[in-house]
């Protein structure tokens, strides 16, 4: 057996308590997995303390493997230990050492022992595959990992709440309830269903108008992700699903916050760019009027659903998201095979303009939503800088190192789609800007749309 070391430190500037603490809060197992790799936790028990234990499915190009730890020399603000039982190496011990590098700054250093199947053949084989791949995860881990102590320290001085989420289980909900559990907030999942620990904390059902608000006493914050995906074809059924999901569940939200004894302070009600319609070129902040189609008009009747909780006192933000990007979910994932095979290329003319922003910045601009007081009323949750199509295609197809040759023409998307789903998302243009976070001094991690294609995807700058 050829054993191999793998090593890397990050320095954080919180105390060593405060790292060590995040790490041991759930969540931190799912903000860490990277997520190009589409990891699912199978099972997790007794956190990092001795005996602990995580299983789970990691997805390496077209093959699945399954990974057992166990968890051991657990040393409160010191380290702990992680052994593999099973999985793909013939040898795996990752120690997590934490020191202090003074009283307002520390260190973790990694240090993985491991060993390749079919000892030198495998080493041989795939050693400096698995060096990269490991370079490539942990500077993912680490750089996530201080963006969140930093984001979590600069409300230090403010109490840790108990937060409600609707949509827990989505693209964006499942990375923000992790996020929220770091950093010390307690979490509690709204969801279908019956209650279940660590997926549903509180049913609901807003086509029944069942919620309980004794549930919901007490809670200090809510954030409100829930409703039908824009991304599949607009059937007649559909189109109205995507409609009374948010007005019916917005509506029986608020209602029942309003009719609490101990109201929660906030209300971060999920809307989108979407309400200001395609305006070309035209420069939109969150004083721009709203659009007059279809799009524009569920935004309109989403964010009016809210009124019953700001009469009621609560403080109500619309979070007006524009096209998140992650490698877990939304619209990057369903571009990149294309992509990576040299054949993505501008939708229609390639002129529209899009408003992004990084899965980790719309997770932090909602925490910042709960967390100022001052903010309330239209926040637009974009980047600082939108892009044409055409320079979006150039930048993933150059992040990607392919080519970017073909162009799917106007007229193919909308046969594909139907004109109405075609003109309302790939081919309308919103220059949307988030003039409500800027002025609010909120700190973007990833600003650029190649800075936050890069970390989304794990590729470092060559």
């Amino acid at each position: 057996m050829t054993k191999r070391v793998f090593q890397r430190s990050v320095r954080v500037p919180v105390p060593v308590e405060t790292l060590f603490a995040w790490h041991e809060r759930p969540g931190a197992f799912q903000r860490l997995a990277p997520p190009w790799d589409s990891p699912r936790v199978l099972e997790q028990s007794g956190g990092i303390h001795d005996g602990a234990r995580v299983a789970l499915q990691v997805q390496t190009g077209p093959v699945a493997t399954t990974w057992r730890l166990t968890h051991r020399d657990y040393i409160a603000n010191q380290q702990f230990v992680d052994v593999m039982v099973e999985g793909p190496f013939a040898h795996w011990v990752h120690t997590h050492r934490f020191s202090a590098d003074g009283p307002n700054a520390s260190v973790l250093d990694d240090h993985i022992e491991y060993a390749l199947p079919l000892g030198g053949i495998g080493d041989a084989v795939a050693g400096d595959f698995s060096e990269h791949t490991l370079e490539r995860v942990f500077s993912y881990r680490h750089e996530l990992m201080r963006a969140d102590l930093e984001r979590h320290q600069s409300f230090a001085d403010r109490p840790r709440q108990r937060i409600a989420i609707t949509g827990a289980s989505g693209f964006i909900g499942t990375q923000l309830a992790a996020f929220l559990s770091t950093g010390g907030h307690e979490v509690l999942r709204i969801g279908r269903g019956a209650v279940q620990p660590g997926k549903t904390d509180i049913s609901w059902n807003p086509e029944r108008g069942q919620l309980d608000p004794r549930a919901l006493e007490g809670v200090d914050a809510v954030i409100h992700l829930a409703g039908a995906s824009i991304g599949e074809r607009w059937s007649t059924a559909h189109r109205e699903a995507i409609r009374t999901s948010r007005v019916e569940g917005t509506s029986l939200l608020s209602h029942t916050l309003a009719q609490l004894t101990r109201r929660p302070r906030v209300l971060v009600s999920g809307s989108a760019i979407g309400v200001y319609g395609s305006q070309g070129a035209t420069l939109l902040d969150e004083r721009s009027p709203m659009g007059t189609d279809y799009l524009s008009e569920v935004g309109r009747a989403w964010e009016a659903s809210t009124a019953p909780a700001e009469r009621a006192g609560i403080r109500v933000v619309h979070a007006r998201t524009g096209i998140v990007q992650g490698a877990a979910g939304g619209a990057l994932p369903k571009q990149l095979p294309l992509f990576k095979l040299g054949v993505g290329g501008e939708l229609g003319d390639g002129t529209q303009w899009l408003s992004p922003i990084a899965l980790d910045d719309e997770i932090g601009a909602l925490h910042f939503c709960v967390m100022r007081d001052d903010l309330h009323g239209a926040v637009n949750l974009v980047s600082p800088v939108a892009v044409q199509n055409a320079e979006y295609t150039r930048v993933l197809a150059n992040v990607l190192h392919r080519p970017s040759l073909l162009r799917v023409p106007a007229f193919a998307l909308r046969l594909a789609l139907g004109d109405e789903m075609a003109n309302l998302t790939v081919l309308a243009s919103q220059r949307v800007t988030p003039s409500r976070l800027n002025d609010a001094g909120f700190t973007w991690h990833l600003p650029t749309v190649e800075a936050m294609l890069r970390f989304e995807l794990g590729l470092v700058s060559s």
